[in-house]
């Protein structure tokens, strides 16, 4: 005599499966996450770097400088 009900394991298997590879997944790419921006962290202690960061990320200037931005077609059309 067998008895099934919505509990039972041999329904929820693969949904619980394809839940734990979904987890698996993020965490492996949370891990990758980490290590990137523990290398960028690293990096931003050195104030050659702060600088260079800053300089390329929030286009900030020295003061007797000026910047110059210049998008190309590929690149503008690709923003829009």
């Amino acid at each position: 005599m067998v008895f099934i009900d919505n509990y039972s394991l041999y329904f929820e298997h693969p949904v619980l499966d394809n839940e734990i590879e979904e987890l698996e997944e993020n965490k492996a790419y949370y891990i990758q996450e980490i290590k990137k921006d523990s290398i960028s962290i690293k990096q931003l202690k050195n104030p050659e770097q702060t600088e260079k960061y800053a300089r390329e990320q929030y286009y900030m200037k020295r003061d007797n400088e000026d910047i110059y931005i210049i998008e190309f077609e590929e690149n503008a059309e690709e923003s829009e």
